[in-house]
């Protein structure tokens, strides 16, 4: 399963920060089980880098809650609750359809194009199967969005809850409707922001985060 997900790095002037995301991308969307077991020199051999990068990015991640350490084993691969699921999707649906709410209308002409392009990457994520691209992607649309509205503390609180988010259905629902769904929510997303639609904006944002708990969690949404 991580063969799909994980991709090999060759070089990067941040070794750390690329094996994290990699890593990351593969437990979020579910393509590293909870509960698998991983080690530094297996992870290093198959990223093609040193095993102190490897060490770095686990223990980032420990920070996080994905991966807890086995004494002379390595770190595996942390279950997610649904109390957690849930009680993170209930903080960001506080904070972020109301930002999008009032960043309607507010969108300056000139980010419109960037944001577009990062609209793209995350269709084309979808339709390649390239979770990690579309993961990334993902983050860097919303996280610009709420960087518009030039509150800091607002931004680094909302990437705090989406680096702590986990989407555990996600990798099975490669080349389904729902990820090609959820893909061009993020067009309508900026489509309604640039046009001042403040209440649909706001609305389209909160059934977007409710994915998390149903169709990245495995269930169905009505």
């Amino acid at each position: 399963m991580m063969k799909s997900t994980v991709e090999v790095i060759t070089r990067s002037p941040s070794l750390r920060d690329h094996v994290e995301e990699a890593l990351a991308s593969a437990i979020i969307s579910g393509g590293l089980a909870p509960g698998e077991l991983l080690t530094a020199p297996t992870l290093a051999q198959r990223f093609g880098v040193s095993a102190t990068p490897v060490r770095e990015a686990m223990l980032n991640l420990q920070k996080r809650g994905f991966v807890e350490p086995v004494r002379n084993k390595g770190f595996r691969v942390t279950d997610v609750s649904e109390e957690d699921l849930r009680t993170i999707v209930e903080v960001r649906l506080m904070l972020e359809p109301p930002a999008m709410a009032r960043l309607a209308g507010d969108v300056p002409a000139g980010d419109v194009d960037g944001l577009r392009g990062a609209a793209d990457r995350i269709v084309q994520g979808a339709a390649a199967g390239d979770l990690a691209a579309y993961l990334t992607a993902d983050t860097a649309f919303h996280i610009s969005l709420t960087d518009l509205l030039g509150n800091q503390r607002l931004t680094n609180l909302i990437a705090e809850l989406r680096a702590q988010t986990r989407l555990p259905g996600l990798a099975g629902m490669l080349s389904s409707e729902e990820l090609t769904v959820s893909a061009q929510e993020h067009h309508e997303l900026l489509d309604l922001l640039v046009a001042g639609k403040a209440r649909e904006a706001e609305s389209l944002m909160r059934r977007h985060i409710s994915h998390v708990i149903g169709w990245w969690a495995g269930r169905p949404e009505t």
